[in-house]
């Protein structure tokens, strides 16, 4: 493995550091000690109506400020989502991209995911240094995504140049923890110009990745930019861009022995790692991700209020996919777990040289309206997005040999599988969309959303054979009403729709209706809830109905089988979240039960009523932060996660449950000045009592996984503001 990225060596980066300090004019005043906010009253830009304020649109939205991810460390969207109690888990790697379940929804992360409004791929590691805040739409996004799971919508937001023309940001941070990791980051930000009509945003971070699972030394390395231009008094221009790169060895998850639940385990051991050193072993070879992302948008103000925006978004991906990999058992007549000894067979994956290409074009237009005697806010907006998946030739799995969990000993065997041809993807789209607020009288409002989808999609191998075309339109509305009980609080109801498409895998050897596109699968969402807010304190209580179709094998003729819709996954659940300030104390919690259930299955009715797998019945979150009046500066805080019991296995298959479990993490943040310099020093223990956990239990591919939680870890920062 190389030590420093291609783009970017790491010498620069320090470099590029020592630069920043040293260029650094004038110390910058002392910012306000930083709190945990998880909601907040900032627009949420994943709402798709602008900057409403979040307590005012009739769904459940979460946004998680930068503060909060500097507080808690965050370094991926899992890390910070993961203070919302309707976020868990999904076959979630820890050296591998963030898969998340929202509502009991595993979210797709081809469709579930934006940066600052327009589409982005989620196949990637995606950095946190340059982002202001993440949000979160929960349910259903058929009105603000085109194809989309109903788990929720993720959007990132990056930090943007100060509005005001005396403000300069040059802030230092240093950081260590999660093991031996090491990270050192610059953000720097100013206006200049005659008029202050120029802006910039500079984010620079390199870290030196050797977290607590051994065996997994890496690196990463981001460079982004954003900046903006005023033009006149009713016309701006903003661009940003972000390069990232990451390489490092991957972890692989554990698996039932012989069919049970063993017991946790040290979640320090990268058991499937491989150091080359046996014969005709494949050292392990680092995955690495490369990923330039960028943006620009044209703001103009029109007559009466009303807003043009048009914007162009990119982003070019580029992934070395290598794993080495425990599935099963065959030597031994087994498929979905490892035997009771635990031994397993090893394989190694290689998929090199993955290019991704994703580029959207926006333009709406915005602003209020009188139609009869009601006012309407008016949003129209047409989208053209292009998705190209560039495969190599082959993807290679290789079987290594046999294994163990308890020791890295590998019966070689090192069998070359004939890798068939990959398969390139490429996808066009053109969406149009209306919004329409319609303020019924001053207290309620009627909210109404269509959105027309126009979809092309076609794959092929890459030696081009069995191509398969798919062009469909299809329509998704959602409609809501809001009334208002008085200034602080809101009741509102709220119905949604929204769609996914799957085509029969083009196997000609295992289904009969090989590459033939299935009907659309259109999801149903029923949302209630009420919502207040006040200067110190907000909460929001929500109940949700989500009913997603589903596909299933059905006999064909012969051994081939049929793959058509059968049933349903309903999810229902009540959400219950909220945070308060009462004098040095501040608060919050969130609490999610969620019913899920198969329903409607005719191909195998015994499926009916089963729950899904690594879906908790339910989860808490809390918090509390203590501020101290004798001591300045000084805060300290803890964080509570809880999950409840989850199958691991389907009740055909002996319904086995992953215990519940819990942790506690503590933090202490002090904000002071050192040599007159503004600076706020933390010190923070993740699973303080060192808790031994099975985290969750998806299963991928017929396999049956199991990931350990993290155990104890400490972690240090250190931000300078000069």
């Amino acid at each position: 493995m190389a030590n420093h990225s291609p783009f970017l060596k790491a010498t620069r980066v320090r470099a590029a550091v020592a630069l920043c300090i040293a260029s650094c004019a004038s110390a910058w005043a002392q910012q306000n000690p930083t709190e945990i906010t998880i909601t907040d009253k900032l627009p949420a830009r994943v709402s798709g109506f602008g900057d409403m304020p979040a307590h005012e649109l009739p769904f459940n939205t979460t946004t998680i400020d930068s503060a909060t991810l500097k507080d808690i460390g965050a370094q991926r969207v899992s890390d910070a989502l993961r203070l919302d109690a309707s976020v868990t888990d999904s076959y979630n790697s820890p050296a591998y991209w963030d898969m998340l379940s929202v509502r009991g929804y595993t979210l797709n992360n081809r469709y579930n995911y934006q940066r600052e409004g327009l589409p982005i791929s989620a196949e990637t590691m995606i950095p946190m240094d340059d982002k202001e805040r993440i949000e979160l739409l929960k349910g259903t996004s058929g009105m603000q995504a085109g194809t989309s799971a109903p788990g929720g919508l993720v959007n990132y937001v990056v930090k943007r140049a100060p509005t005001n023309a005396e403000q300069k940001i040059r802030n230092i941070t240093l950081s260590y923890g999660q093991g031996n990791n090491r990270s050192v980051a610059a953000d720097l930000g100013g206006r200049f110009g005659e008029n202050a009509d120029f802006g910039y945003r500079f984010n620079v971070a390199h870290e030196d990745l050797d977290p607590y699972i051994k065996n997994t030394k890496g690196h990463r390395d981001l460079v982004a930019l954003a900046m903006d231009w005023r033009i006149n008094g009713n016309s701006k221009l903003e661009w940003e861009f972000e390069q990232s790169h990451r390489e490092q060895i991957g972890v692989n998850g554990y698996s039932l022995l012989g069919g049970q639940l063993p017991p946790t385990v040290d979640g320090t051991k990268n058991f499937t790692y491989q150091a080359g050193s046996q014969t005709g072993v494949p050292k392990s070879q680092p995955g690495v991700f490369d990923a330039f992302t960028g943006s620009v948008r044209f703001k103009h103000n029109l007559d009466n209020g009303w807003l043009w925006t048009t914007q162009y978004g990119t982003q070019r991906l580029k992934t070395d996919d290598r794993l080495s990999f425990a599935f099963g058992a065959d030597n031994y007549g087994i498929a979905t777990n490892f035997k009771s000894n635990g031994d397993f067979d090893l394989y190694d994956w290689r998929s090199e040289n993955e290019r991704r290409l994703n580029e959207a074009v926006q333009t709406e237009l915005s602003g209020s309206t009188v139609i009869g005697q009601q006012k309407h806010d008016l949003k129209i907006s047409f989208m053209r997005q292009r998705q190209l998946d560039r495969m190599p030739l082959t993807q290679t799995n290789n079987y290594v040999g046999s294994a163990n969990i308890y020791s890295n000993q590998v019966d070689t065997t090192y069998a070359y599988t004939d890798s068939p041809p990959s398969t390139n993807r490429t996808e066009y789209s053109n969406e149009f969309a209306l919004k329409d607020r319609v303020h019924l009288t001053q207290q309620t409002s009627a909210w109404l959303g269509l959105r027309q989808i126009q979809m092309n999609r076609q794959s092929v191998r890459t030696d081009g054979s069995r191509p398969v075309q798919d062009a469909r339109n299809v329509t998704t509305p959602w409609v809501a009403f809001s009334h208002a009980l008085d200034q602080s609080v809101t009741v509102y109801a709220s119905y949604g729709q929204g769609i996914e498409t799957e085509v029969t895998p083009n196997k000609t050897g295992t289904y009969a209706n090989a590459g033939q596109a299935l009907p659309v699968l259109r999801s149903y969402q029923r949302e209630v809830g009420v919502k207040g807010q006040t200067t110190a304190s907000n909460w929001q209580v929500t109940w949700f109905d989500i009913t997603r179709p589903t596909a299933g094998d059905a006999p064909a003729s012969g051994s081939l089988v049929n793959r058509q819709m059968d049933g349903e996954a309903r999810h229902r659940g009540l959400e219950l979240s909220g945070s308060t300030s009462v004098q040095n104390w501040k608060l919050g919690s969130g609490f999610t039960w969620i019913n899920a259930k198969r329903q409607n299955a005719v191909i195998d009715t015994s499926v009916n009523g089963e729950r899904p797998l690594n879906v908790p019945a339910y989860i808490l979150r809390g918090m509390a932060e203590y501020r101290y009046s004798s001591v300045p500066g000084l805060r300290t805080g803890l964080r509570l996660s809880h999950e409840g019991k989850r199958g691991v296995t389907e009740q055909s298959n002996g319904d086995i449950q992953l215990p519940a479990w819990t942790t506690l993490d503590a933090s202490a943040h002090y904000d002071t000045k050192v040599n007159n310099v503004a600076s706020t020093w933390t010190l923070a223990i993740d699973n303080v009592a060192d808790k031994r956990y099975w985290r969750e239990s998806p299963k991928q591919f017929g396999h049956y996984y199991l990931y350990p939680g993290a155990p104890r870890t400490l972690r240090a920062t250190v931000q300078f503001r000069l």
